[in-house]
């Protein structure tokens, strides 16, 4: 079984971790949004598989919908929120140095994490 952990905007569940990626399916419940944040040592890649997203990445907000990309860079800073009544699902493929969730620096966060 892979390990999943709940999120207070939903949940993820790790498919795959290696030491040169690792890959998580998001789930993002209606309403939820993750932080908007950046990372020093990964990239990401996110897939949109289920549902319609509202990404912002540096300051710029996108709409995606299932089969679309976005592409986020070492230290761009993002997030993404679903805005509908059904559950958003999306696949994220990271490569770079160091994969751990310590390396999360939240610039926002609506369920008042720590930054």
């Amino acid at each position: 079984m892979n390990y999943i952990e709940e999120r207070p905007w939903g949940k993820f569940e790790i498919l795959s971790d290696e030491e040169y990626t690792k890959v998580k399916k998001i789930t993002v419940n209606p309403g939820g949004v993750l932080s908007y944040q950046f990372h020093h040592n990964r990239s990401e890649l996110w897939v949109i598989v289920k549902g319609e997203a509202v990404v912002k990445l540096n300051d710029i907000e996108y709409t995606k919908t299932y089969g679309q990309t976005i592409s986020i860079a070492a230290c761009d800073k993002h997030n993404i929120r679903n805005e509908q009544e059904t559950d958003l699902v999306f696949i994220e493929v990271q490569t770079g140095g160091y994969f751990g969730e310590d390396d999360i620096v939240r610039i926002e966060d609506k369920y008042g994490r720590d930054k």
